[in-house]
């Protein structure tokens, strides 16, 4: 074949399209891994996250239907989401049916934001205790000044797009 011929043209971009589609995939499944990882971090385990990240997904599911989606023994489930509605990461309520019979319960996850302010919040008390550690202690240090001398801030990313707007 020649270098001017179509068909080894097209063969050339079908390979180069391949390539950047299984790279694009990979680079997702990198990325989702990734937030796995983080929420597993924020959530305690792994399993915690998966069901975490498929209720954001699916909100108002049940039990099984998220046993299925993420592929996780049921009673792995419901341990974890007893646990989680338990901490207010999960919120639940029972699912209307017209039929006779047990309705099951359906769980939603709370915000991104309301997450990280509750771990954020958890964070900062624990390094308050750890600052004001001699005080608790007794020892002879100077205490810091101010009751918490740690203090972290979140903003939700829509608070500063309304900051960037007003002052334009």
């Amino acid at each position: 074949m020649s270098a001017d011929d179509p068909h080894e043209e097209t063969e050339e971009t079908g390979d180069v399209r391949e390539r950047i589609e299984q790279e694009a995939d990979r680079a997702v499944e990198q990325f989702d891994e990734g937030i796995v990882d983080l929420l597993a971090w924020l959530l305690d385990t792994e399993t915690r996250a998966r069901i975490y990240v498929s209720l954001r997904q699916n909100p108002e599911s049940t039990s099984d239907e998220i046993s299925e989606a993420t592929g996780l023994y049921p009673s792995t489930v419901r341990e974890a989401l007893a646990a989680l509605h338990e901490e207010g990461t999960v919120t639940r309520q029972k699912r209307e049916s017209d039929g006779a019979g047990n309705n099951p319960y359906e769980y939603s996850a709370i915000s991104p934001s309301e997450l990280v302010n509750t771990v954020v919040g958890d964070i900062q008390s624990e390094l308050n205790t750890v600052f004001n550690l001699d005080d608790h202690l007794g020892g002879d240090d100077e205490p810091l000044s101010g009751d918490e001398p740690v203090t972290i801030s979140v903003e939700d990313a829509d608070d500063e797009d309304d900051e960037d707007a007003d002052e334009a």
